[in-house]
């Protein structure tokens, strides 16, 4: 009978389950419907089970393809390790992790992980590629050319798997000339009013809403100010008096330059650092990454 399960058949059941619908499922695998039905027809006949009920409002699983949900990603995720594994191997990479950062402060992070990882494994490499938006990470991720990434939380990206290895404090980015510059601390209610820089490096609007914590503790709407491409421009805006911008506390110390201040944001939740990888990374080399990240953070 396991010969003759397709792991695309799983793959498109798995899409399903988490969709919750034919149609929703069928437009991110870039299939039909039509074909798509067929392909959940034929994983159900080569199991011998009814894996989900359709209804009027998308699909429910039944006992079977609960279960399968359960563990089939699994199965899946060794597949695809497997599969990553083998093509690491042809290319001559086995004890080489490639991780892409982001930012100066998780660069200074990378370079820590990695003199760390080939101190305790002689022989294995680590590379460090940087990049100038954490976008361009992920695209790396998924199109193979990094195997892990060091991002923020969140993504956006549900395609990812992250393991948070630290939790910094946030603080607000204002000009001098700010009524509030020369505060100790200030909550989200002292800066209500005041426009937050969107630095449009995230493609997922709920990412966007969380990084300008929109909307406030008491329910208002967050002022939203200039949409910028890059950190520079953020910066710019910010001395020029057109916005305020919320930052782990580690990037804001990086950022702050001469026309701007630093104040830390006391009710405004901490940001989680992690370690971020697709399904085909080779799994061994990433969870070599994420201990030693936090042991790192440990000590």
């Amino acid at each position: 009978m396991i010969d003759d399960i397709s792991l695309r058949h799983l793959r498109s059941f798995l899409v399903v389950a988490q969709e919750s619908g034919i149609t929703r499922a069928a437009v991110r695998l870039h299939v039909t419907q039509q074909t798509l039905s067929q392909q959940i027809q034929n994983l159900e006949r080569a199991l011998g089970v009814t894996l989900l009920v359709r209804t009027s409002r998308g699909v429910t699983l039944t006992a079977a393809g609960e279960h399968l949900a359960c563990s089939g990603r699994t199965l899946m995720d060794d597949a695809e390790s497997l599969y990553a594994g083998v093509r690491a191997a042809a290319a001559g990479r086995v004890g080489r992790l490639r991780v892409a950062t982001a930012s100066h402060p998780t660069t200074q992070l990378a370079i820590e992980l990695a003199n760390a990882i080939e101190a305790d494994h002689p022989g294995f490499d680590v590379e460090i590629h940087t990049v100038l938006r954490p976008v361009e990470a992920m695209a790396e991720l998924h199109a193979g050319t990094s195997d892990a990434a060091l991002l923020w939380l969140p993504t956006g990206d549900p395609d990812l798997r992250t393991a948070t290895f630290r939790s910094d404090p946030r603080a607000v980015l204002l000009a001098e000339g700010h009524r509030l510059a020369g505060s100790a601390q200030v909550t989200l209610a002292d800066l209500a009013d005041d426009p937050v820089v969107i630095v449009d490096a995230f493609g997922s609007p709920a990412v966007q809403a969380h990084r300008i914590a929109d909307p406030r503790p008491d329910g208002r709407p967050a002022v939203r100010g200039p949409v910028v491409a890059t950190l520079e421009d953020c910066l710019t805006q910010i001395r020029r008096g057109h916005g305020v911008w919320f930052a782990p506390i580690a990037m804001a110390e990086w950022a702050v330059c001469p026309g701007v201040a630093l104040v830390p944001v006391t009710d405004l939740e901490p940001a989680d650092l992690a370690v971020a990888w697709t399904a085909a990374a080779p799994r061994e080399l990433v969870e070599r990454l994420v201990a030693a990240a936090r042991g790192i953070v440990r000590s």
